[in-house]
């Protein structure tokens, strides 16, 4: 392993462990302003030290009139207690991936279409460009939701196994892997002809653990930081969705604070989730050999054989159906044709 790659990503956890812990204590005697943040990554993860970071400066450069708090790796619940929890406005701020966010929002869901990004620089042209603007302002017609201009990044998500490799679409054949709780996942992993199950995030390891299920997927920075090789053997770079966070606000809590506080939160936020994409980046480049080290098996894929199945299997022009022609042709406008 490259030592000093190694080294800066040991410092990058570092810096998450020492950073992500509810912050805001500081400011709370004199705050004007109490603004709860969570999130159900773990402390480690780079989006908690960013996070930390973020609160830091928003207390800061608001002079304490901000006690900006936040609570990672499910302290206020899991995903779909924090979604209802920033939909009524009890939690101010929340991320969470656009697959989750469209249970509620359909249109949120399109960035998560399998195998459609081919890689970043696509991605990003269209989540900071047409596509991402369109998302965001369906969030914010059809719910109690906003979302800020930048979106934070999880990544390329890859599917483990603890029975054996994922090497073609046959191998998902009555897989039992575990899905995150939204339609859109369950639907493509029915595709590929595999027996998905949804399971929030807290539950994960330890359903791999007592074989609930066999098979999960999620981008390595998360399947390193969460531990989840101690209960996966099998790691196959499918690379079949590409996976952010929307930052979320609830509207009500967010206008009731001065336009001036509001821009402090709105650039620190923005600026964060950019130096966030860096870093999950940086981890997922280099965690293949670290995981490899701790006696993961890795194997390789050819993304077309599983798109060729996806378009078999009618995926794509389901989706198409239900998200409509304006939002396949904002996605298209990226991916090129998927159909």
């Amino acid at each position: 392993m490259n030592t000093t790659s190694a080294i800066s990503r040991r410092n990058l956890l570092a810096g998450a462990s020492a950073l992500a812990l509810p912050v805001g204590s500081a400011w709370a005697q004199k705050a004007q302003f109490t603004l709860k943040y969570g999130n159900n990554l773990p402390v480690m993860h780079p989006m908690n030290a960013r996070a930390a970071e973020m609160a830091a400066k928003i207390n800061a450069e608001s002079k304490g009139r901000i006690d900006f708090q936040v609570y990672p790796n499910n302290q206020l619940g899991n995903d779909t207690d924090m979604l209802s929890q920033v939909r009524s406005g009890a939690l101010d701020f929340f991320t969470l991936s656009p697959l989750i966010l469209g249970t509620l929002v359909p249109a949120a869901q399109i960035s998560g279409v399998g195998f459609a990004f081919k890689d970043y620089n696509q991605i990003w042209a269209a989540m900071d460009g047409d596509l991402g603007a369109h998302v965001r302002k369906q969030i914010a017609a059809s719910s109690s939701l906003f979302a800020f201009e930048k979106i934070w990044d999880n990544g390329y998500r890859q599917m483990t196994s603890s029975t054996k490799p994922i090497t073609s679409p046959d191998d998902l054949k009555g897989l039992k892997i575990r899905t995150p709780p939204s339609p859109f996942w369950v639907s493509m992993f029915k595709a590929f002809e595999a027996s998905p199950a949804t399971i929030n995030f807290a539950e994960v390891y330890s359903s791999l653990q007592t074989r609930i299920v066999d098979a999960q997927e999620n981008p390595l920075a998360i399947i390193a930081t969460a531990k989840l090789n101690e209960v996966q053997k099998f790691c196959s770079i499918t690379n079949h969705m590409w996976d952010g966070f929307w930052f979320l606000g609830n509207k009500k809590s967010f206008e009731r604070l001065p336009a001036d506080l509001q821009e402090i939160v709105t650039r620190n936020i923005n600026a964060s989730g950019l130096k966030e994409r860096d870093d999950v980046k940086q981890l997922n480049d280099g965690l293949q050999a670290e995981l490899k080290g701790k006696g993961m098996i890795f194997n390789n894929t050819d993304a077309e054989v599983f798109r060729t199945k996806l378009r078999a299997a009618g995926f794509y022009a389901e989706w198409h159906k239900k998200f409509g022609d304006e939002s396949w042709a904002v996605l298209e406008k990226y991916t090129g044709k998927l159909l």
